[in-house]
């Protein structure tokens, strides 16, 4: 008999452990009929009629709350959220091309006038060649 009360005991414990954890983490739009301080001491003082009282008539149903694969944490809505790795992020690819683009077309522009120099500096050679010494 002594192990029952203590299982029962053991079981009231983490049921208010579960309810006060839920009554904590809900959001305020969720928390029904008194404002959350109220049901934090409600489930503290009377840990199983509190606990029971919370699951059924403190929170709202859970067909009624929006399911997610992981519950936002942060306070960030979706569209404020960064993307975690760089490679993720369409702006830093679509700003890493174009600075290629324009490191090329540097790179390019140099290697033509470069050319051009030497194309230059190539004629005046040959047209020193073709003057006859005096």
């Amino acid at each position: 008999m002594a192990r029952l009360y203590g299982l029962l005991f053991l079981a009231q414990i983490v049921l208010a452990v579960c309810a006060l954890i839920s009554c904590l983490s809900a959001e305020e739009g969720e928390i029904r009929a008194l404002p959350r301080v109220a049901w934090v001491l409600i489930i503290l003082f009377f840990p199983l009629v509190g606990s029971i009282a919370w699951f059924v008539a403190g929170r709202e149903p859970t067909a009624r709350r929006p399911r997610t694969a992981w519950p936002m944490g942060n306070g960030f809505s979706e569209q404020d959220r960064r993307p975690v790795a760089p490679d993720d992020d369409p702006e830093f690819l679509s700003s890493l091309a174009e600075r290629s683009r324009r490191e090329d077309q540097e790179r390019l522009r140099r290697w033509e006038e470069d050319l051009r120099r030497r194309e230059e500096e190539l004629r005046r050679q040959d047209g020193d060649r073709d003057r006859p010494e005096v």
